[in-house]
């Protein structure tokens, strides 16, 4: 194996999220300085959910157009564009104009919506490319497009964002016990919004240039597939020309899609652990993370949110040296995560005042919680897209819309509950005080 390929792809992976999920980690510095407040992470889930038209294109067009749609073409245009979204973020994320009487952050809410669609889009375009490679580059590209959660959350923390204090009413810190008059500030931050913006542009960067060396580097070219899909006009033309899924032709035990390994009653087993794993890793639960861990503290947020980032690309480093595909495994850690999400769930229903929340042990509990449920259901999603690579080109953009597809659902779901009904209390960080 080629250890520069390895790096390509786990770069390439990289780029499919950094731009969304630095956005999200920034939001406590962006917050404060612009007109929508805390309503902003409500319309960027609808914004993110309509950035989904993207994926719909890309796959109604696999379905209804085979060979039509130029790939790798449709892949420097995605990059290209988060690229130019992120550098142009830096400039105008500050800025209003007028609508409907009151001042609102056009110009990042649409920035923002392209970026959605850049990063909805690689689902359906990026793993399906990753089919020119042999199979094992796949778990190294699932270990980039974990670390596009990470790199952002390590570089906030070093920025400092989100970090609170308590001062009294006058404005100094408070050094008495009378907390009737205690306000929460923001610590000032390492550096700017606009820099780490521009360090999110740099990377799109990096994932255009390491896109271009994995079409046009002698290396990659020779760690290429020699079967069916070397990345020719005439291989990927023969791959597109059969349809995503195949005629039924009736089966006593295998389905006609992909190269038929599973019966259809195991594909939709594997089809719906996807989405629902995508939907409790990309959506449900990131949307109550705060309420679940602030209450811990300050210190319980940011551990859980970095070492949870850190366990996605850890499931894809054990995925790569334990493929097992077993789909009884599947399902078993398909329900332990499943389980540990409810916990995670019920603590946030119970915001501001959760089980042991002035305890040492609540902490502890809540950042191995979502440790296990990130790793677990990770793992889950690797193995998925092993076996669905093995099925082939097709059976992978059925992934990537599958992957879509939960996490819309999730979202959906999740939306009215939290910012629609407020079924979820945050509390205040400096005055809320617990029995």
């Amino acid at each position: 194996m080629s250890a520069l390929t390895h790096l390509l792809a786990c770069l390439f992976g990289l780029g499919s999220w950094v731009s969304i999920c630095g956005l999200w980690v920034e939001l406590p510095l962006i917050v404060p300085q612009i007109p929508e407040g805390w309503y902003l992470p409500s319309y960027l889930s609808v914004l993110i959910q309509m950035a989904n038209v993207g994926p719909l294109l890309v796959t109604l067009m696999h379905r209804f157009r085979p060979g039509a749609l130029n790939e790798t073409a449709v892949i420097y245009v995605v990059i290209a564009l988060g690229t130019v979204a992120s550098f142009l973020l830096a400039f105008f994320w500050k800025e209003t104009l007028v609508v409907a009487g009151s001042p609102r952050s056009v110009a990042l809410l649409v920035l923002t919506f392209f970026l959605a669609a850049v990063d909805c889009t690689s689902s359906v375009t990026f793993l399906p490319f990753m089919m020119r490679l042999e199979p094992q580059y796949l778990t190294t590209y699932y270990i980039g497009e974990g670390m596009s959660g990470l790199l952002p959350a390590v570089v906030a923390l070093v920025q400092g964002v989100g970090v609170i204090r308590c001062i009294n009413g006058t404005g100094d810190q408070n050094t008495t016990d009378d907390f009737s008059t205690l306000r929460a500030q923001m610590q000032p931050a390492n550096f700017s919004a606009e820099v780490f913006f521009f360090f999110l542009s740099a990377m799109m960067l990096v994932c255009l240039v390491v896109f271009f060396l994995l079409n046009r580097h002698p290396a990659v070219a020779r760690e290429t597939t020699k079967s069916h899909y070397t990345g020719g006009v005439q291989e990927r033309n023969w791959v597109e020309k059969r349809p995503m899924v195949k005629p039924y032709r009736p089966s006593k035990e295998k389905s006609s899609f992909g190269v038929g390994t599973y019966s259809w009653i195991q594909v939709s087993y594997i089809f719906v652990i996807l989405a629902w794993a995508n939907a409790l890793t990309n959506a449900v639960l990131p949307s109550v993370q705060s309420y679940s861990c602030m209450p811990y503290g300050n210190k319980a947020y940011h551990l859980s949110a970095t070492l949870a980032a850190v366990s996605n690309p850890l499931a894809c480093f054990i995925a790569m040296f334990f493929p097992i595909r077993s789909l009884w495994l599947m399902g078993a850690l398909t329900l332990l995560g499943s389980g540990v999400g409810a916990f995670i769930m019920s603590m946030a229903a119970l915001s501001p005042c959760p089980l042991l929340v002035n305890d040492v042990w609540g902490v502890v509990i809540m950042v191995l919680a979502w440790i296990v449920m990130v790793l677990t259901l990770s793992y889950v999603k690797v193995i998925i897209g092993v076996i669905l690579r093995d099925e082939g080109h097709c059976a992978l953009v059925w992934c990537g819309a599958v992957v879509q597809l939960g996490s819309l659902l999730g979202a959906v779901a999740m939306f009215p509950m939290v910012s629609v009904y407020n079924l979820f209390a945050s509390g205040d960080p400096c005055n809320t005080r617990c029995p």
